[in-house]
């Protein structure tokens, strides 16, 4: 005699129960861990301390920002990794998955000319549709490359700043959105919104284009499971702008 083979469970799988005081405190630990915050409450310590935000012709002074940059860097990093633990989770577990590093560096990698195309193909669009959002002529942060110095410090803020915090914050805040707050697709969007507007002293067209730029930079993250190649892509491209700039100096 055979065994008889047992019935399929078509039980359906009920996600669980997200409470509102749940909801809130993920929308305290995203605003915490924003960027937002920690930088009004370091531009206040730093002010005390002596240091002056912006040099005698009114521009932003690199090294403000440069000391700005980093310090903030190390405490949302911190704050991340200690929301990370209250909630019990592995942040290499959330931030990094189980896909190989070595192959996202290289996607990371690929990513960087697609991401330069995108931007070039969107400043265009707007351009060309919309010529009255190109309201900055010329970038501020530009007029603080004034010496190599200048350029050294920005080429760590803008890897560093830029390319790791960055995308650790876009990588926790979606998580954060996937666990309690409508999913990663909302998080993408609002995030990108909100990462647009982070730029907005570049420009209208300078803020909606990062603004694209942050969702592809969310979406490939929520695909792989990983920010590794987000990161890259990030710093990279990032750096490719500032040699750029530099180049035309």
């Amino acid at each position: 005699m055979f065994d008889p083979v047992p019935e399929p469970d078509y039980t359906p799988v009920v996600a669980p129960r997200v409470f509102f005081v749940q909801r809130l405190g993920a929308l305290a630990e995203i605003l915490l861990c924003s960027g937002l915050p920690t930088q009004i409450l370091l531009l206040g310590l730093l002010t005390r301390a002596g240091m002056t935000p912006r040099t005698d012709g009114g521009q932003l002074a690199p090294t403000f920002l440069f000391t700005l940059s980093l310090v903030d860097t190390v405490v949302v990093l911190g704050l991340v990794l200690f929301f990370f633990r209250a909630h019990r989770e592995r942040a290499t577990d959330v931030l990094f998955g189980s896909a190989r590093v070595s192959r996202e560096t290289l996607l990371g990698i690929v990513l960087m000319p697609f991401m330069y195309f995108i931007l070039l193909m969107t400043l265009a669009a707007i351009v060309s549709l919309a010529p009255w959002l190109h309201n900055v002529p010329r970038n501020p942060l530009e007029d603080m490359l004034q010496t190599n110095r200048d350029a050294a410090m920005f080429a760590l803020v803008v890897m560093i700043a830029g390319g790791v915090r960055e995308e650790v914050q876009r990588g926790f805040i979606l998580h954060r959105f996937r666990q309690y707050l409508g999913g990663g697709g909302v998080g993408v969007i609002v995030h990108s919104v909100l990462f647009g507007l982070g730029h907005i002293e570049q420009g209208y067209d300078a803020a909606i284009a990062i603004s694209v730029l942050g969702a592809i930079w969310g979406a490939v993250f929520l695909a792989r499971g990983s920010i590794v190649a987000p990161m890259v892509s990030h710093a990279g491209f990032n750096l490719a702008q500032l040699l750029n700039h530099v180049a035309l100096r």
